[in-house]
């Protein structure tokens, strides 16, 4: 080989590892850094158990949008305390967006407009808009409440007494979707008692006052989807209580109630798109930290459906989401 040909060689193979090493420490071609979003979801509850399709959704934006999501319980449940003191903790450990189920949204609010946590804050459950809220998502508990009141109607005598469980007026929604159903029921006749959960036998005891000689059957309405597990857990549990209760609804759902449902312990319920609530609080959340404050309320649509409803593709899609 010549010297010439030596040379050619070895400037080839200099020029080869030049390139390589711009090539691998992006001299030439710069990747382009993704940004990763911290959010942190904070619900009314110790568990998740009524949050599955609601996380399916959520984990499906995340890995969309590049979110790092925290998904925080309470040790209590139902502490407004302990919200805004976890609240305040993601903000200060990094958090640029916190997602909110408040337990009560009059009362967050306030202590939103007082705390400045100084980033964006989804409320979940709730229509209200404020200054320190960026955007909320929820169902219209009031129409919500209507339409159900009206199915009862047309299937249920206004001669049996209709109770309402609720596991507090004062928690977020239930007033609404508690007006929305009485707003029905009033003007037809029917006489309805209100039965808040004070204890966990409240349930239990109201209706075992059924089983009594002489007591009447009554219809029961859950008004949240807390209500409407423990009271169908109760009547799936025995023959006896199942017998005495003419008809069972109820706001809101899960694997557990959408099998009593099919079952026929559940006589019917309004649900709704869960999953989509999930991605759009994520999607939401995103906008706000890239200065989209829209401070706009994001309806999510409710249904009834009944237990001849579950094998409908449209409502399979709906409450059985693929992740």
């Amino acid at each position: 080989m010549s010297n010439k040909e030596r040379f050619l060689w070895g400037a080839s193979a200099a020029i080869l590892v030049f390139l390589y090493l711009l090539s691998s420490t992006d001299l030439i071609i710069k990747e382009k850094k993704k940004e990763i979003y911290p959010i942190s979801v904070i619900i009314e509850d110790t568990n998740d158990e009524y949050y599955a399709n609601f996380r399916k959704g959520m984990d499906k934006a995340a890995e969309k949008l590049q979110a790092d999501v925290s998904f925080i319980t309470l040790y209590q449940e139902n502490s407004e305390e302990e919200q805004m003191e976890l609240l305040l903790r993601e903000v200060k450990d990094g958090a640029r967006a916190v997602i909110l189920s408040p337990v009560n949204e009059t009362g967050v609010v306030m202590r939103l407009d007082e705390a400045k946590p100084n980033c964006p804050v989804i409320l979940l459950g709730s229509s209200l808009i404020d200054s320190s809220v960026a955007a909320s998502i929820s169902i219209d508990g009031y129409e919500t409440g209507r339409l159900l009141g009206e199915e009862v109607a047309k299937r249920e005598e206004a001669a049996v007494p209709i109770w309402l469980f609720s596991e507090g007026l004062s928690y977020t929604g239930n007033m609404d979707v508690y007006d929305g159903i009485r707003s029905v029921l009033d003007e037809r006749g029917y006489s309805c008692r209100l039965i808040e959960n004070k204890s966990e036998d409240t349930y239990r005891t109201a209706i075992e006052e059924m089983v009594y000689p002489g007591s009447k059957e009554a219809v029961i309405i859950a008004l949240d989807v807390e209500s409407l597990d423990i009271a169908s857990s109760i009547l799936e549990g025995s023959t006896v209580y199942a017998g005495c209760v003419k008809g069972l609804y109820g706001v809101g759902s899960t694997t557990a109630i959408l099998q009593r449902l099919e079952k026929g312990i559940v006589k019917g319920l309004m649900a709704e798109n869960r999953y989509n609530e999930g991605y759009l609080s994520i999607r939401s959340a995103v906008e706000a930290i890239q200065g989209g404050w829209t401070k706009s309320h994001i309806p999510v649509e409710s249904f009834y459906i009944e237990g001849k409803d579950l094998r409908d593709p449209t409502y399979e899609k709906l409450l059985y989401p693929i992740e």
